[in-house]
């Protein structure tokens, strides 16, 4: 937890309910302990969206398909929505989830490594949504930055580590230090990148927001 936990809970008691099906979806992966994005971020990403009134949305990492169908819920009619899963177990429950929320003819799901799936995309995407393993979202910013349009979005969730990332790499656990050392590195990417002006916040477990400058090369 990075913000006070008293903070968040008073913020997500103002919430306001998700449709009826994303309610059920998200209780089910709670109780099958399937990471989705926290309340607070789910906020935020809607407000974003009906900002932004993207047509074209990218989303690196499905999960069982939570965000994907949050996001298509908030933006404009007509709105694409492209989203990357690489584990085998959670692809089907994806596409069940999306048939069960009506929008498998909105959202189209590709397999594979996102690392390999983002290199053979093509054309440009209004928003899109890194939520992924962490430790790879170094690897995926070429390709994300090819593929995002000028003046377009890119968020990027739970770039905090329950707070780790701003620890000293000795005092943070061997095993992760190598995701430690990719996400400081991502981090300062993002905000140093003539492409893109980028704002880090502490909401959830840390979320940047990066708008890709028009004109810029």
């Amino acid at each position: 937890m990075i913000v006070d936990e008293r903070i968040v809970t008073f913020i997500n008691s103002l919430d306001t309910k998700n449709r009826e099906i994303l309610e059920i979806i998200e209780q089910e992966a709670r109780e099958a302990h399937v990471p989705i994005i926290r309340r607070e971020m789910q906020s935020f990403l809607k407000v974003l969206l009906m900002l932004k009134k993207p047509m074209r949305i990218l989303e690196v990492g499905t999960a069982v398909g939570f965000s994907a169908l949050l996001m298509s819920d908030y933006a404009p009619e007509g709105c694409r929505i492209t989203t990357i899963e690489n584990y085998e177990k959670r692809i089907p429950i994806a596409r069940e989830n999306f048939r069960r929320a009506g929008r498998e003819s909105q959202i189209e799901l590709i397999e594979g490594d996102a690392s390999e799936v983002l290199k053979t995309l093509e054309g440009s995407y209004d928003f899109v949504f890194m939520d992924a393993a962490k430790g790879q979202y170094i690897h995926y910013l070429p390709s994300v930055l090819r593929l995002l349009a000028e003046g377009g979005c890119l968020v990027s969730d739970n770039v905090m580590q329950d707070g780790d990332v701003i620890e000293s790499r000795f005092a943070v656990e061997r095993r992760n230090r190598t995701i430690h050392a990719r996400m400081r590195d991502y981090l300062y990417e993002l905000k140093h990148n003539e492409e893109l002006v980028t704002s880090i916040i502490p909401l959830g477990d840390g979320v940047a927001v990066s708008v890709k400058q028009r004109g810029q090369y």
